[in-house]
């Protein structure tokens, strides 16, 4: 599952809100974490190189004194944790690490040392997330981090949206351990979507009655489907709460049930029963990457890229098992 986790870090208070909720990963997985910074060396002109060089050595020797203090909360903590500093592009930068380095998850904050923007989250981040394939949470940075690792975030309602198929349940066997770690109550749901009718005009009865007779059908099964979810032995000892809901928008109906049950994390797959392997992410992940309120945690189903990738940037590393 989760044994390594890689935390890319800018050292801003924004970027280090997501440290409390790689404490509570970790421990849930007993994972080794990476924490990396992507330092993007100018090329300047001669007349400034002088300058820019002094400049980059201080920002390197910064960046790489937060990375071991912060390792050293971590050590405190009694989980183990390594420091990377590497030169080159940002989001490709750290694409490239995490799929080199075989990481299992990549812990990312909505927002970093640009700031909050009207949008769910940065263009950097927004980068990152679409240049690699490896399962992902995403931590709001609604508010700095305060330095101390003392407030550990504890995940009470886990919200996971399923439609049925085995796609969506690949997130189930994760959930279940950070639940049995935090004592976690699971929700469970499936969105029944009413069909469109293929018309322009306003439909007619029988339209109606066929839409009602294709969502009845689907409820039936769906109900069936959660229960049979619910009562699988790897779930037995976990409270599981399951919500069966129709409506003309699934998107919506999933964002009023976060906000009605007051979930600390929504955790789905990549992909669902429609996804398409074209894509990193199906329609309702990216709802969510982008609109969410909660830390989202997406369990990636897609392979990792097979094809080889050249080291794009010199890195230096200290680090301590």
């Amino acid at each position: 599952m989760f044994d390594t986790i890689l935390v890319p870090l800018d050292g801003s208070q924004l970027a280090g809100c997501v440290l409390p909720h790689v404490v509570a990963i970790a421990r849930s997985f007993e994972a080794e974490i990476t924490l990396l910074r992507m330092l993007e060396k100018n090329q300047p002109g001669s007349s400034a190189q002088l300058f820019d060089l002094l400049n980059w050595q201080i920002n390197k020797t910064r960046a790489t004194l937060y990375l071991e203090k912060t390792k050293g909360q971590f050590q405190e903590s009694n989980i183990r944790a390594r420091t990377m500093v590497m030169e080159g592009l940002v989001a490709e930068g750290i694409a490239d690490y995490a799929q080199n380095q075989g990481m299992k998850l990549i812990v990312l904050s909505s927002h970093g040392r640009n700031g909050l923007t009207q949008l769910g989250i940065s263009s950097i981040t927004q980068k990152i997330i679409l240049s690699t394939q490896t399962s992902l949470l995403v931590v709001r940075a609604s508010q700095p981090y305060s330095g101390e690792l003392s407030e550990i975030p504890v995940y009470r309602r886990i919200l996971v949206p399923l439609d049925g198929s085995q796609r969506a349940e690949n997130v189930l066997p994760i959930i279940t351990q950070l639940a049995q770690f935090h004592k976690s109550q699971i929700h469970l749901v499936q969105v029944i979507k009413t069909p469109e009718m293929a018309r322009q005009m306003p439909p007619t009865p029988e339209d109606i009655e066929l839409s009602n007779r294709v969502v009845e059908r689907n409820h039936e099964e769906a109900g069936r489907y959660l229960e049979q979810v619910k009562s699988r032995s790897y779930l037995e000892g976990i409270a599981v709460e399951t919500h069966l809901i129709k409506s003309d928008n699934v998107a919506i109906a999933l964002h009023q049930l976060e906000e009605q049950e007051r979930i600390d994390m929504v955790a789905l797959s990549a992909h669902g029963y429609s996804g398409n392997h074209q894509w990193p992410y199906g329609s309702i992940a990216n709802n969510f990457l982008m609109y969410g309120k909660s830390p989202l945690l997406v369990v990636q189903d897609l392979p990792g890229r097979q094809d080889p990738i050249l080291p794009a940037s010199q890195s230096s590393e200290r680090a301590e098992r």
